[in-house]
């Protein structure tokens, strides 16, 4: 798949330098003192549990961040079916190099195919709704990049990726400020005279702030944690004047009931904070 706008490679060429310099700082000292410099070997990636494959692109950009002149020989895409035992690719060069970026490659990928899997998993059933599955900020710090680039493989939608990118008034900042009324009044002057392009997304707490949101016209409505019932009540009165999400300690089994409603968007912190890693090693062709 293409990579995400927001995975640049500036992006990706810093979150690669910090994670090494986290993990090497001096030297890789086991392997300096045991592996000759001149070694060349070659190691597969080996997929050990079924899963949706992610991070695939990213092990190929840390190795050759690390040493340009590893050769990397891929057999399994991001966001393929990978079974038990699979390779996914080949790796062949300095063994020195292959040892030293071998734990960040490992950790990225278990990390991104658990939430690709998971994604995948609960996309799969919102197949026949009109409905998408997003992810949230409910993430890793300074891992942000990985986790929604694996949501996205997975089969699911990122939402805003950061504070930055879209104005998004939760119950704290309508609480601190007053009403809905105000703050979106407020919202609209402040992009209007910043001149930037950014929608503008209130959560709702019940059918009168519903209603005072639509007033407001905003670009999104966030329904939260509203039962079904009560989120058919704020669909009919949305009425298509604007986008609509629900959101708010969404289980798996409750997702095709939601989308029944009609709701535009379905948010899912679970997707990013609540995945399981998926078991992969790196393992050397002797």
């Amino acid at each position: 798949m293409k990579r995400p706008s927001y995975a640049t490679d500036k992006v990706l060429k810093q979150f690669i330098k910090n994670a090494l310099e986290e993990d090497i700082q001096d030297g890789d000292h086991s392997t300096l003192s045991t592996i000759p410099k001149d070694l060349q070997q070659s190691a597969k990636l080996l997929v050990k549990e079924n899963c949706i494959l992610a991070g695939v692109e990213l092990a190929e950009i840390i190795f050759k961040t690390f040493d340009k002149n590893l050769v990397v020989e891929n057999y399994i895409k991001d966001g393929e079916v990978a079974k038990a035992g699979d390779i996914a690719f080949i790796v062949t060069g300095s063994a020195r190099s292959i040892l030293s970026t071998e734990r960040l490659v490992l950790n990225c990928m278990q990390r991104m195919s658990g939430i690709a899997t998971l994604t995948h998993d609960w996309d799969s059933r919102l197949i026949g709704t009109k409905t998408k599955l997003l992810d949230t900020r409910k993430t890793t710090p300074n891992f942000r990049v990985c986790e929604k680039w694996a949501v996205a493989i997975g089969g699911g939608t990122n939402h805003r990726y950061g504070l930055y990118d879209m104005i998004m008034l939760k119950d704290n900042h309508i609480d601190y400020n007053g009403s809905i009324t105000n703050a979106v009044k407020m919202a609209k002057d402040y992009v209007k005279k910043s001149k930037k392009k950014l929608k503008i997304e209130v959560e709702t707490r019940n059918l009168e702030e519903v209603q005072e949101a639509i007033n407001a016209k905003v670009d999104r409505i966030m329904l939260d944690n509203m039962d079904v019932a009560t989120m058919k009540k704020a669909i009919k009165l949305i009425d298509g004047s604007c986008e609509s999400e629900a959101s708010g300690g969404i289980t798996r089994d409750q997702l095709k009931d939601i989308a029944t409603t009609g709701v535009t968007f379905i948010s899912v912190g679970a997707l990013t904070h609540s995945a399981n890693n998926i078991d992969l090693s790196l393992k050397a062709i002797m």
